[in-house]
């Protein structure tokens, strides 16, 4: 009886099955078109801000648990958490459009007939709307557009326009991780002004498969990299995080809540309670780049000095 070999699976360029590959973006464009939100409909934009709510969990503020906080009135910690959650949505804005700008170039030359390819742009599509719905939500808080500073600014202009691989992929996974971790706490607690609360709501439910996405990624592009490249490339995840994470706390949040800024400043500096809170919020996150092996111990001592170790 005659037989034949079986045909090998196709493979992109790194030698990945291409089967696999297509499985994973199809269930994720699947989940996309059942499961995603219109933020121009789904947020109450109509309503004029209740200031009798927080705009992020007063735990998470960057002075909850110092003398400070304990001497502000009620009001006073109400607008400084409606500052704070403006620069932490500002700094996401910052990002995310650093974060279309690596997949864009991570694609350009790819099948656009792919789903990998339409995964691409569906992810792109939603940074598009989370940017939008992130800027709307500072402006209706009352907040400023916070930008990092001007060399951090530089430096994620250098990032986005050279990052590859596993250093763009593990990057985007680092800022999301965090920002997933503490909305996820804001959109359950009523203290809340209600509209951040959706905001934050349609976030992790879309940055859910982003994540999964550059988890994949991550882990993919990583298969054949040497020791050079592994510790290079986590040094680099490292500083990134630490420009993401340290960009998130404006210092100008102070001075627009009214408060003196050179003692705000130093207590959050010193802030145990809010240290403990951001490495709380990376500790999944730590423990998938230590089984990546992306957690060296130069990419460690950066880690601590962003307080994620």
């Amino acid at each position: 009886m005659a037989t034949t070999d079986a045909q090998p699976a196709a493979q992109d360029e790194g030698g990945h099955d291409i089967n696999d590959i297509n499985d994973i973006t199809r269930r994720l464009l699947e989940s996309s078109a059942k499961l995603s939100y219109d933020p121009a409909t789904e947020v109450d934009w109509d309503t004029p801000l209740d200031k009798s709510f927080h705009g992020m969990s007063p735990e998470w503020s960057s002075l909850y648990g110092t003398r400070y906080w304990d001497e502000l009135t009620e009001d006073q910690r109400k607008e400084l958490t409606r500052q704070e959650s403006g620069s932490v949505a500002s700094t996401g804005i910052w990002f995310e459009v650093i974060l279309q700008q690596m997949v864009l170039r991570d694609i350009y030359a790819k099948d656009p007939g792919s789903p990998e390819f339409q995964w691409a742009l569906t992810e792109i599509a939603d940074e598009c709307r989370h940017s939008i719905m992130f800027a709307r939500g500072v402006r209706k808080l009352g907040a400023p557009a916070y930008k990092p500073r001007r060399a951090v600014m530089e430096l994620g202009r250098l990032f986005k326009t050279l990052a590859v691989g596993e250093a763009a992929y593990a990057s985007i996974l680092v800022a999301e991780e965090v920002l997933d971790v503490m909305q996820r706490d804001w959109m359950r607690d009523e203290r809340v002004v209600p509209f951040v609360r959706t905001i934050n709501n349609i976030h992790v439910v879309e940055e859910s498969r982003h994540m999964k996405f550059a988890r994949d990624e991550t882990i993919k592009r990583l298969e054949k990299a040497g020791w050079l490249r592994r510790n290079v490339q986590a040094l680099v995840i490292s500083i990134c995080a630490y420009f993401v994470i340290t960009s998130m706390w404006n210092r100008d949040v102070y001075r627009n809540a009214g408060l003196d800024t050179e003692r705000a400043l130093a207590e959050a500096k010193a802030n145990q309670h809010h240290k403990s809170m951001i490495r709380s919020s990376c500790s999944g996150l730590m423990d998938f780049l230590a089984s990546a092996k992306l957690l060296t111990r130069p990419a460690a001592a950066v880690y601590r000095r962003a307080n994620l170790l």
